[in-house]
């Protein structure tokens, strides 16, 4: 799953593909280097940014985002198929209108009541993300110890799955996504890839969102002076867990860099077609 964020402000790349022609342009290249699905994201969920009744961005600007850079994809590609990282019900249901295929909500139904019905009514692929609270929570909010963190995101995504379910939504057309980052410390990021492969006792396909993440960074702190390393050097340390997400189960990895993702998936792939024979 390729990135392509539409945004001024996400933590990877903010601003680079704000323009239509740029974000069209940047789902071309991650499809000709082999991405699957193309992720459009038109409103930052970064730490600190705000979500709810009164978002940073209205419904109405994430769609004047999205909507356009759906709809050049599209005209280019007819058969692409995209994933729409939205939580508000109204962006899910024009997205889909336009030819999206399935809804990412990194509040796995929680932030927009209304969300779940449009998916059902749509019969669309959803992505079921834990988070704990919202963005600007994150660095106040009570965390539990790290051993309990595979607990938490299991109980918060089978909770998901069960809303989805009890709205209509065909389970074989979900997946779920723990989290990564979405209010969990580092340390408890790493506790949960090391047992990821628990998580597929739900009985649905993993999602791995890993890609350039904050507690990649600080795992990196020794090699810069003991800070985090910045966003442009996480790529291979983005690699490196990627590779671990796959041997722990994940089906589907979200990324920001395509080609050199495809080459780990790949080595991942041999290794595990070996384990299985």
């Amino acid at each position: 799953m390729g990135v392509v964020n539409i945004t001024p402000d996400s933590f990877s790349d903010g601003g680079l593909f704000l323009d239509t022609n740029a974000a069209v342009a940047r789902s071309m290249q991650c499809l000709d280097e082999g991405a699957d699905i193309l992720d459009l994201g038109a409103e930052s969920t970064r730490p600190g940014s705000q979500t709810g009744p009164s978002p940073t961005v209205s419904a109405e600007e994430e769609q004047a985002r999205l909507l356009p850079v759906l709809e050049g994809i599209l005209k280019a590609r007819p058969q692409a198929v995209f994933s729409v990282d939205t939580y508000k019900a109204e962006t899910a249901h024009a997205a889909l209108a336009a030819g999206a295929e399935i809804v990412n909500d990194v509040s796995g139904f929680l932030w927009d009541s209304n969300l779940s019905a449009v998916c059902a009514k749509a019969g669309s692929g959803v992505i079921l993300m834990h988070t704990r609270g919202r963005p600007d929570e994150w660095v106040t909010q009570p965390r539990p110890d790290s051993d309990a963190i595979l607990v938490t995101v299991q109980d918060g995504l089978r909770a998901s799955l069960e809303n989805a379910v009890t709205a209509g939504i065909d389970p074989e057309s979900i997946v779920l996504d723990p989290g990564y980052g979405f209010g969990k410390r580092a340390e408890e990021n790493f506790a949960l890839l090391a047992r990821q492969q628990e998580l597929l006792s739900l009985s649905r396909p993993l999602l791995a969102g890993l890609s350039r993440k904050s507690f990649l960074g600080k795992a990196l702190a020794p090699l810069y002076q003991g800070n985090p390393a910045p966003v442009g050097s996480r790529e291979n340390a983005s690699l490196a867990a990627l590779v671990t997400a796959i041997l722990h189960g994940a089906s589907i990895v979200r990324v920001h860099q395509v080609r050199p993702a495809v080459e780990a998936a790949l080595v991942a792939d041999a290794i595990l077609a070996q384990s299985a024979s």
